[in-house]
């Protein structure tokens, strides 16, 4: 094995330690969504384990990413995302940027109302920005609701609790972005806290 390639795997650990966290699951967890163990997924993080590719691609697929992520391939000089919509709880995303962390963009498929997976408003680190593409959305944030349709944006600290789907009985297209660690997904510096609900120009 070449120096290069004993880098590229040097790299896997942290990278799947960084997914891990970013979406707030525990190994536990993980290991149900990949048929792995918890101890297989620890060593594997922590660089014990060299990772082999049956053990990548569940992963992969757990975490919404391109392999090519987890290895961190080399660039080939081709600027086009392949998008590979992943669909959990009901929802269909597509990630629409390849690197892991900072400002991310997705479009997010609701399923029509009354076939959501819960209903139940979700608390997190970050702030997010969406914008309806099509259909119409409701949005419940805080004690507040709100019903969104295509043209229409609305942005909020995720630290609120909230919750996103379909108002209607077609699903709801969005372009979502969503920064970590409170990072605004847009410029909007002095906006304040809460969300802002809007039609776009």
């Amino acid at each position: 094995m070449t120096r290069s390639e004993q880098d590229v795997l040097a790299g896997v650990g942290p990278r799947l330690h960084a997914l891990r966290r970013k979406r707030g699951i525990t190994l536990a967890a993980l290991a149900g969504e990949t048929g792995l163990t918890a101890s297989t997924l620890s060593r594997l993080e922590n660089g014990r384990l060299r990772p082999t590719l049956e053990q990548l691609l569940p992963l992969a697929r757990a975490h919404g990413v391109p392999l090519d992520d987890l290895v961190a391939a080399p660039p080939t000089g081709d600027p086009r995302i392949h998008l590979r919509p992943v669909r959990r709880f009901g929802l269909t995303v597509v990630p629409l940027t390849r690197r892991v962390g900072g400002v991310q963009a997705f479009k997010v498929v609701y399923p029509p109302a009354g076939r959501a997976h819960t209903t139940t408003p979700q608390t997190h680190d970050g702030y997010e920005w969406f914008y309806v593409l099509n259909g119409r959305v409701r949005f419940v944030l805080g004690d507040e609701e709100f019903e969104l349709g295509a043209g229409e944006a609305a942005e909020f600290d995720t630290r609120t609790p909230h919750w996103i789907g379909s108002a209607g009985d077609q699903p709801a297209e969005l372009f979502t972005l969503f920064g970590p660690e409170g990072e605004r997904a847009h410029l909007a510096p002095n906006a304040p806290p809460g969300a802002a609900a809007r039609s776009a120009p």
